[in-house]
């Protein structure tokens, strides 16, 4: 039987054959244009100067001159080299090699260590937080891969690093001449990992030598340095002491594996690390910080509130992409902006985003302040990652069987979105972390 895709010409003489029936037929006089060629089609405003239609209370009003120029050379660095790759890239589970030059030449990995062109002086976590609200707008998996080098990374190198240690390896991760990767999640151990972790690191004279693996480790297939979390378990430590170590992907036991086949963040490069008997100097042991969990908790209280933007941004976009298509597209002779249901919808997506946005830029101010905690954190991630889930769904609800498209734009958000609800703590756990600070009673259970 024949493919459904071939053409057979029947066993009669007077069929036409295979190249009459490819032939266009001559167009006559007052033909129709091809209907699926004026379809709508949802579309982000990508103008770097102009406001965003989901930043409803201008909360961008808050950033300084300076910041708005650092943020408008984002923008346009997202126009013109980031947006007309990503759903290739997104269908094809690959990662655009040429976006790590162009995040190096905008000079904000540093920003929030003073390692700017710039400013000697740590950028605000309000203005941090909008660039990687920006960048996720565009596309979730590219801020992934931004966050886990300036975020991850290298705030453990500068969180439980020496002075030596972050003169070292910070300058070069800053220009992003070293890529970082971040190795704290294991095969069996994800939310539990703090007192779960099967990685082990034990002296031996001036050395370390690590065993186990790890999993889910963004850009884990290309980092040049990758910070693996491990207990020590050296001759008279009890297991519980855990520690990081900066270990050189080329490290001589250590090898990577790229996670095939997801349906989210297909662009960030996820691996699974193996360590067997990976030997690194003590100099590249992390140890200006505890010595304990205590550590990598630091640089995931520092990292948990960029989540709940990434969450925000995701919703602008999916917000824009739905309003620009409700515009455009008609149903029953009007566009389908002017019927209740889909007013509704859309008016939903936008109260979604604007409190995740309110809490986000809260969140972040009281930080910059010197205050904020775990719980403040906690609660903007949930609720933002929360919020985001719904408001990806109304924008697939509003773009209709369109809206499965990956071209559409809002299919990439629906699926990126389902990545971002769980990682940087699950709605669980960070429930949890809010629960014990407001009642007093911790309702973890081991």
């Amino acid at each position: 039987m024949a493919a459904p895709t071939e053409h057979r010409t029947p066993d009669r003489p007077d069929a036409p054959s295979d190249a009459d029936r490819s032939a266009p037929a001559p167009e006559e006089a007052g033909a129709v244009a091809n209907p699926f060629e004026d379809l709508p089609h949802p579309h982000l405003e990508l103008e770097p100067d102009g406001p965003h239609l989901s930043d409803f209370y201008a909360y961008a009003e808050l950033l300084t001159d300076p910041e708005l120029e650092h943020l408008r050379r984002l923008r346009s660095y997202l126009a013109s080299d980031v947006a007309p790759v990503v759903d290739e890239a997104w269908a094809s589970d690959s990662f655009p090699d040429q976006l790590i030059d162009g995040f190096a030449g905008l000079d904000l990995a540093g920003l929030p260590y003073g390692l700017s062109g710039w400013s000697d002086e740590p950028a605000r976590r309000v203005f941090m937080g909008f660039v990687h609200a920006e960048i996720a707008r565009v596309d979730a998996s590219t801020n992934s891969f931004f966050g886990v080098h300036s975020g991850l990374a290298m705030g453990s190198i500068d969180a439980c690093g020496t002075p030596e240690q972050r003169e070292r390896w910070l300058p070069p991760m800053a220009r992003m001449e070293t890529i970082g990767a971040f190795g704290l999640t294991e095969p069996h151990g994800g939310s539990d990992v703090a007192g779960g972790m099967e990685t082990t690191a034990r002296c031996e004279g001036e050395e370390w030598v690590i065993d186990g693996h790890k999993r889910w480790i963004g850009n884990g297939t290309f980092a040049d340095v990758i910070i693996i979390w491990a207990r020590d378990v050296s001759e008279g430590e009890d297991g519980r002491a855990v520690r990081g170590f900066v270990v050189p992907r080329e490290t001589e036991g250590l090898t990577t594996a790229k996670i095939e086949g997801k349906t989210s963040l297909r662009i960030t490069q996820n691996a699974d690390i193996t360590l067997s008997g990976v030997r690194v100097p003590d100099e590249n042991r992390l140890s200006g910080g505890k010595g304990t969990f205590a550590d990598a908790g630091a640089v995931l209280r520092r990292t948990r509130g960029n989540a709940s933007w990434a969450c925000t941004g995701v919703q602008m976009a999916s917000y824009e992409l739905a309003l620009s298509y409700a515009l455009e597209r008609e149903q029953f002779g009007r566009p389908i902006a002017g019927f209740q249901m889909v007013q509704d919808a859309l008016v939903q997506m936008l109260g979604n985003t604007t409190a995740s946005l309110g809490m986000a830029v809260r969140n972040a101010a009281l930080i910059d302040a010197g205050g904020g905690s775990d719980a403040h954190s906690a609660l903007a991630k949930q609720f933002c990652a929360d919020r985001m889930r719904e408001t990806v769904a109304l924008g697939r609800q509003v773009v209709g069987g369109n809206g499965i498209i990956v071209g559409n734009g809002i299919a990439r958000y629906f699926a990126d979105a389902e990545a971002l609800y769980s990682y940087e703590g699950t709605r669980e756990m960070n429930t949890l972390i809010v629960g014990k600070a407001v009642t007093g009673h911790s309702a973890f259970v081991r």
